[in-house]
C-alpha cells in the first residue's frame, strides 16, 4: 500500500508572519475608518484558523460581509507581497528533507488559507516537484478536515499522517482519521499527538518509525 504525509504549511513548513504582516497592515492603512493593525504574534496565533475565522476576530467592528470583502483584500495583497519580497521563511531542513521524502513518500499540503496561498509558498521557494498534490478551503469550501481526507481519497487512499503545529491541525487530522504529528518547532501547541517532531530534519527517520509500527 502506497504511504503519504500531509503536510499543514504556516508553522510546519515556513513561517510567511512578517511578510503578511507587513501585507495586511499596508491594507489597514488604506482603510483608517476600520482602525486595525496586526502584531507578527497576533497573526500567528490566527494562522491554522480558517479566513472566516480570523475575520471574526480580527474585525469584529464590521458586519460579516463587510469582514470577508476586506479579508478578500488582505488575501490579494499578501500574495502580491510575499511573490515581491521572496516569500515566506523556510524552516531548517524542510528543502533537503522533502527531496529525501518525495523519493519513498507521496507529499500532499493541505492548509486553512486562500487560494494561492501554497502556490505561492511552491513557487517563491520551487518545492512543487515534491508535492503530489495540495488543497485548502479557498478551493473547496471544505474544512481542514474534509480536506485531508479529500486529498487522500483522490490519491488512492494512502496510509498517511498528518504534520501540523497547532491543536487546530491535531482536530482535524482526528476529523479525517489520520495520525497526527505535531511540529513541536512550529506555532502552537497539541493535546495528544501519535508523535513529536522537533527537527524538521528528522522527519524520514520518525515516518520509517510510524509506518512500520503501523504495519506490524
Amino acid at each position: 500500500m502506497k504511504q503519504a504525509i500531509v503536510f499543514d504549511l504556516d508553522g510546519t513548513l515556513w513561517d510567511s508572519a512578517e511578510g503578511v504582516t507587513r501585507a495586511w497592515n499596508e491594507v489597514f492603512s488604506r482603510h483608517p475608518e476600520v482602525d486595525a493593525r496586526i502584531t507578527q504574534a497576533q497573526l500567528r496565533a490566527y494562522m491554522g484558523k480558517t479566513t472566516r475565522e480570523i475575520a471574526g476576530l480580527l474585525l469584529p467592528q464590521l458586519t460579516e460581509a463587510q469582514a470577508m470583502r476586506l479579508m478578500e483584500e488582505l488575501e490579494e495583497n499578501e500574495l502580491k507581497y510575499l511573490r515581491a519580497h521572496g516569500g515566506g521563511k523556510l524552516f531548517e531542513g524542510v528543502l533537503s528533507t522533502l527531496h529525501a521524502l518525495c523519493r519513498t513518500y507521496d507529499l500532499f499540503i493541505v492548509s486553512n488559507c486562500g487560494s494561492g496561498y501554497i502556490e505561492t509558498f511552491l513557487d517563491m521557494h520551487g518545492t512543487s516537484r515534491f508535492f503530489r498534490g495540495h488543497t485548502c478551503p479557498g478551493d473547496t469550501g471544505k474544512r481542514k478536515g474534509e480536506n485531508i481526507r479529500l486529498i487522500l481519497e483522490q490519491n488512492g487512499s494512502p496510509r498517511a499522517f498528518y504534520l501540523g503545529d497547532t491543536l487546530h491541525d491535531e482536530q482535524a487530522a482526528r476529523e479525517a482519521g489520520v495520525p497526527f504529528v505535531h511540529a513541536a518547532y512550529g506555532f502552537g501547541q497539541a493535546l495528544a499527538p501519535d508523535a513529536v517532531l522537533t527537527r524538521f530534519a528528522d522527519l524520514p527517520a520518525l515516518a520509517a518509525r510510524l509506518f512500520g509500527a503501523s504495519e506490524r
